[in-house]
């Protein structure tokens, strides 16, 4: 039986885990995982304490993508019946991050598909950022895809916070989840949000017919670009895209990858994002023993469980919401 506890110790003295223990964290048996769960819940709360970080997404423009992603409903090889539409208008973010507000929801976060922006959207964008700090204070993450220099540099002034870009899975693996973009496409969007000064938000899909060492390559690829925010997406393959039919996680494993997540970036908010309801099902609080942050609400084209039923598990467990305009919350 390894010893989750002092491998935790160790990563908290600074140390970092050896790739033979990532892949023992990822091979560990089932009846040692809540003494896993344990070691990275000591990181974690080292870290968080009990506080959970809520995020919430507005779909602001769907489908019409000309990438080849081989999980996503909105790409232009999916067939899947989702809905699309242009670039929403600045009074529909407004209403959105209200919501957002409403929900004691740290960051709103603003999603759009396509390979990136036009200078029309991003006007869309700043001009409806520019009112929701004024109004509403929240942390806003954005999500446009691949980005210049001068994109990112307006973004930053309009008072964006944080700029998702996910690696969505290993350098290696990387081809086989689309040839529209590279792997160092997305890494060099990272790189420019962070010289624009804007925090770096990067992630994964877990569930593509990686292996388990791609599982590590990504989490310690994620390392290396310092990100602040690491979504851990588990794969929902949805009928018309080419990862119809995918079924190879189980709860159990989910949580496995969600420790090694912890173990390689203690320091690091780790979201449990999509794919948590479908994927986790039942064990779903059980993730928040290594991660510290939640989306809430629906994803872009699947939906998520009831708002309200993420609020009575976070009450279950004894967590708080990190709502840094608590002072402020509505009444829900």
């Amino acid at each position: 039986m390894a010893d989750w506890l002092a491998l935790a110790d160790r990563v908290l003295a600074g140390g970092e885990i050896t790739d033979e223990e990532a892949e023992a964290i990822l091979d560990c048996p089932d009846e040692e995982l809540l003494l896993l769960l344990q070691g990275a819940y000591k990181i974690r709360k080292t870290y968080y304490g009990n506080k959970v970080k809520l995020n919430m997404i507005i779909n602001a423009k769907s489908g019409l993508c000309p990438e080849n992603c081989g999980y996503c409903s909105q790409s232009s090889i999916s067939t899947a019946p989702v809905k699309t539409y242009k670039m929403v208008d600045k009074g529909t973010l407004i209403r959105g991050a209200e919501e957002a507000y409403r929900m004691q929801v740290g960051t709103y976060c603003i999603v759009a598909s396509g390979r990136g922006p036009s200078e029309k959207e991003i006007d869309t964008v700043i001009t409806a950022v520019q009112e929701i700090k004024e109004r509403f204070g929240l942390k806003i993450c954005a999500c446009l895809g691949i980005l210049t220099p001068e994109q990112a540099k307006r973004l930053k002034e309009a008072g964006v916070d944080r700029y998702n870009h996910n690696i969505n899975t290993s350098k290696e693996h990387h081809p086989n989840i689309t040839t529209s973009h590279t792997y160092d496409d997305r890494v060099r969007t990272v790189e420019t949000v962070k010289q624009a000064g804007i925090s770096p938000c990067s992630g994964v899909i877990v569930g593509m017919k990686e292996t388990k060492q791609d599982v590590i390559n990504m989490a310690r690829s994620l390392k290396v670009l310092d990100a602040d925010s690491i979504p851990v997406n588990f794969l929902h393959a949805i009928d018309g895209t080419p990862m119809a039919g995918t079924d190879e996680l189980n709860p159990r494993y989910c949580l496995k990858v969600l420790a090694l997540f912890r173990y390689i970036n203690p320091t690091k908010e780790i979201r449990i994002s999509g794919g948590r309801e479908v994927n986790l099902r039942s064990l779903q609080p059980l993730g928040l023993y290594a991660a510290n942050s939640i989306f809430v609400g629906d994803y872009l084209t699947t939906a998520g469980q009831e708002k309200s039923e993420d609020f009575k598990m976070l009450e279950d467990l004894g967590f708080e919401i990190d709502f840094a305009n608590k002072e402020h919350a509505l009444q829900l």
